[in-house]
């Protein structure tokens, strides 16, 4: 096997080695490589850079655009009716062909910038210890065995094993999903199986150092890197077809063969009959053209875009068109939880000070809500346990929040943690440095510790104010602040914190405690030997990344719509039932699943105990790739949603990709087919809908175009099984085929969406074009609009055996009216024409009026009427006409809406 550059001399799970034993497989030391190591390593190991796979050149992609059956045949079309002399009809499949084409090569390009997105991502320099010396080189030069320096603002340019930290938190979040920067501890040992999220002694490629500084030894670079499995996996990850697209493939397929057979018929039935080969010829080409769809790629095309321009209003902007349809028939929505279903902003929920609780409203950063306690709202400051632990939450404190610039939200600076403890404080109305608090020192978090403390002055008072996990400060406190008075910490005491403490746990909250301790003066603060003891416990916060409120309506939709929520996350499997349980995305029976438990499973166990998680927790990029997988090897259509670097080859995966446009990384929107504006779950149930409504109108317009097209084709096929003339000359059939197929098709797509679509189940996967009866109602009517035609054109010619042209008139008149009538009745898959209000759709009405009007140029424009051989028609033929016309749509709607009214009425006992 040759060598991949990038790759570690050994692999190891580093984070399970201690830092010297990493040093010595990577043949490293603390002062760095030398400038010849470094040379020599480069050339083994390549650049450390994201690569890309074989590229496709612009001009194969865009050749690609034109090898489906479809557009072949489309591509036939056009030269048949240039023959003929259709040059207008030529254009017009021209245009939609290259239509389609420039679409197609848009969206494909554009969705292989997800790479180039990803590497934006790395670091550009880094700085680097080597022979003993501090130097910035750029980042793609680093080798294993470098030992790169960090701190506060860095982007960390290499995966490593930290070899010093002091005080270093990274934000993860774009990699793993979890809502808070991570603490960071270069002695700790962990467990080789561990996740990423858990692995705390090591720093990864793409990351961002939000605290603190450290050294770390470089142990894999480029695609070797946790990042560059991201990008390998991008570049696996297979884009299928769409449910429509497979639908219309084979649609296509079916009916280019069964019109051409048909149209050989016709062909050799006529010529048997006595007519010209070279008349039936024409003849038969002609039907050919009209029976071929050559308008359903455009239709589809402008019912998509449509669509589309209708969800950007809605907030949801679409990179793919085919996407939009997809979402219509989702079944399973996987979603990650930090930013998408949570507001990704740390929120304090509920406090315990002087044995009481009470919980905090409001969300986000804004700084408004109230304390309440037994559901009342209360001043929080007036009670003396409470306010003090406010105050150290927000003067223990470095983060800063601000109105944004455009006056709408605000902003935090700093850790969201603290920043969640500062709009605590903001809420409850305290004032921050009006309070009077001067502040002389400060005492780091440092992640051995798990505390921070800072020295203030406030009045004659000089106090050591601190917060940390609740169990440290607790074994480090003395007294308890309770009733308004310091008293010594009794074993009950103890215990009742303990409880409280255990019950924020079990609710998936994130909790601080606070405490304080009293000195003499600054001077024998500092002298102290450990300030951080004898402290006088004052309470807990509970924070958590809340849900957002829109979410909690959207979900429900989803589940009245037959559509499965799947929470998929790096987070705590505490923290995600928590939530998951909140927003009714977990059921009673419903499963939770670790990444580690994951790992343990093969693909065909994970795919069928799928449809039975609905959590999945503390999981990495190649878990939710095979998560995606699994649902779809169990035939699931499903819709991918998430804002991370850590979500994007899942993203890419599904049917249907979503991002986050606001929060959402540059990689998961590049690689999404569907990107939120307002980062709003609520977003996603429109788009469902607006799927599902487009991929009806997609139905009623092939309802509509084949029930046309089998009418012609019944006509013609009829006439020459019975020896009579053409009923049709081959220019009218090709003026009806441009007339009905073009503005009433195209008004179809921008129908308004039924009202009750949410309240169906999602299409079944396989379900075929046809079902529902639709293939039923298509040859009914079809066939009905051929026999009618085909009977105004026979009395006609009995009624006047020698004027032909004026029974062809007829006969083109009924077939022309006959299918604008009935472009009313497929405005319903389910009701019929008396279904819709016939008003609801004024483009449809418009529509028909212009082809109505098209229509009788070709028989009242005396030059036009010449070439298309028509004679005007008087009242008594119109009547005919009309009333024929109107026997397919209304008779069978009349018979249906009797049927309905027939059905014996069912009571709610006897259901």
């Amino acid at each position: 096997m040759p060598e991949v550059k990038g790759v570690a001399p050994v692999e190891k799970n580093w984070h399970a080695l201690a830092a010297s034993d990493c040093l010595a497989i990577l043949e490293a030391t603390p002062s760095g490589l030398a400038l010849e190591e470094v040379e020599r390593r480069r050339q083994k190991y390549g650049v450390n850079q994201l690569v890309e796979g074989q590229k496709v050149s612009l001009l194969t992609v865009f050749l690609n655009q034109f090898r489906d059956f479809m557009i072949l045949v489309l591509i036939a079309a056009t030269l048949i009716s240039g023959l003929l002399g259709e040059y207008t009809d030529a254009i017009t499949i021209i245009a939609i062909i290259i239509l389609n084409g420039v679409l197609g090569f848009i969206q494909e390009v554009r969705a292989e910038k997800s790479l180039a997105a990803l590497k934006a991502l790395t670091a550009p320099n880094a700085r680097v210890r080597r022979a003993g010396e501090v130097v910035t080189v750029p980042a793609k030069e680093l080798v294993p065995g470098d030992i790169v320096l960090l701190e506060s603002g860095d982007r960390v340019p290499a995966d490593g094993r930290l070899l010093s930290a002091q005080a270093l938190s990274v934000e993860e979040s774009s990699l793993t999903g979890e809502s808070v920067p991570v603490n960071k501890q270069a002695t700790l040992f962990v467990d080789p199986v561990s996740s990423i999220g858990d692995r705390r002694n090591m720093v990864y490629m793409g990351t961002m150092v939000t605290r603190g500084k450290a050294e770390f030894v470089v142990t894999e670079t480029g695609m070797a890197t946790e990042m560059g499995k991201i990008a390998d996996l991008m570049q696996q990850s297979d884009e299928t077809m769409t449910p429509l697209q497979r639908r219309l493939d084979q649609l296509g397929r079916v009916l280019v063969w069964l019109a051409l057979g048909i149209t050989l018929l016709v062909v050799v039935a006529g010529v048997l009959h006595g007519h010209k080969l070279y008349e039936m010829f024409l003849a038969g080409v002609s039907l050919a053209v009209a029976a071929i769809p050559e308008g359903l790629p455009a239709i589809v095309t402008i019912a998509l875009a449509l669509g589309v321009q209708r969800m950007i209003k809605r907030h949801a902007i679409v990179r793919k068109l085919p996407s939009v349809e997809t979402l219509g028939c989702a079944t399973v929505v996987c979603s990650d939880k930090t930013g998408t279903l949570t507001q990704n902003r740390m929120t304090v929920q509920r406090v315990w000070a002087d044995g009481e609780w009470f919980r905090v409203t409001g969300a986000g950063y804004t700084p408004v809500g109230n304390f309440v306690y037994e559901d009342r709202s209360i001043q929080p400051l007036r009670r003396p346990a409470l306010k003090r632990l406010i105050e150290i939450a927000a003067v223990c404190n470095n983060a800063t929040l601000k109105p944004q610039g455009d006056g709408e939200g605000w902003q935090l600076d700093g850790d969201p943690t603290e920043g969640a403890l500062l709009v605590m404080a903001v809420k409850a109305g305290f004032g921050g440095q009006e309070a009077g608090f001067e502040r002389i020192d400060e005492i780091p978090f440092e992640s051995e510790r798990k505390l921070m403390s800072v020295l203030v002055r406030h009045g004659n008072e000089v106090l050591l104010l601190t917060k940390g996990a609740p169990d440290v400060l607790l074994d480090r406190s003395s007294k308890v602040l309770t009733g308004g008075r310091e008293e010594p910490l009794s074993q009950g005491l103890r215990k009742q914190i303990l409880a409280a403490n255990q019950q924020m746990a079990t609710q998936a909250l994130r909790n601080l405690a606070f405490g304080y301790r009293r000195f003499p003066s600054v001077e024998a603060a500092k002298e102290a030997r450990d300030p951080e003891s004898e402290l006088v416990f004052t309470g807990m916060a509970g924070m958590m990344d809340p849900p957002r409120e829109e979410v909690y309506q959207a979900i429900a939709t989803c589940h009245r719509a037959g559509v499965a929520t799947v929470m998929i996350t790096g987070d705590h499997q505490e923290t995600a039932t928590a939530i998951a349980r909140q927003l009714e995305i977990l059921p009673e029976g419903g499963r939770v699943v670790t990444g580690a438990q994951l790992d343990a499973m093969s693909d065909d166990e994970l795919a069928q105990k799928a449809r039975d998680i609905y959590v999945y927790a503390r999981v990495s990029p190649e878990h939710k790739l095979r998560i995606v997988r699994a649902l779809q090897s169990q035939g699931d259509i499903v819709a991918m949603t998430g804002d991370g670097v850590n979500d994007a080859p899942a993203i890419k995966q599904a049917d249907i990709g979503i991002a986050m446009g606001n929060t959402g990384t540059d990689v998961a929107k590049e690689a999404a087919a569907l990107v939120l504006a307002d980062d709003n779950f609520a977003t996603i149930v429109a788009a469902i809908e607006e799927g599902r409504g487009i991929y009806d109108n997609i139905k009623k317009f092939i309802r509509y175009l084949l029930a046309s097209n089998v009418g012609e084709i019944i006509t013609m096929f009829f006439a020459m099984l019975a020896g009579l003339p053409l009923p049709l000359l081959p220019i009218q059939i090709l003026w009806v085929n441009l007339v009905t197929d073009g503005l009433p098709a195209i008004a179809l797509g921008v129908d308004p969406i039924e009202k009750d679509i949410m309240d169906r189940p999602p299409r079944d996967v396989s379900e075929g074009i046809f079902s529902g009866g639709l293939g039923i109602k298509i040859l009914s009517r079809g066939v009905l609009i051929g026999l009618v035609t085909l009977a105004v054109f026979f009395w006609s010619l009995r009624q006047n055996p020698q004027n032909l042209a004026q029974a062809q008139t007829m006969a083109y008149a009924t077939l022309t009216m006959a299918q604008l009538i009935l472009v009313f009745d497929c405005r319903s898959l389910e009701g019929g024409i008396f279904k819709r209000n016939l008003f609801e759709n004024v483009w449809l009405l418009l529509a028909v009026a212009s082809s109505v009007v098209l229509f009788l140029i070709t028989l009242y424009v005396p030059f036009i009427a010449k070439a298309f051989n028509t004679v005007p028609l008087g009242a008594v033929e119109w009547g005919i006409v009309l009333i024929a016309a109107a026997i397919p749509t209304f008779a069978l709607s009349l018979r249906r809406a009797g049927r309905k009214a027939m059905r014996p009425k069912v009571s709610i006992r006897e259901v």
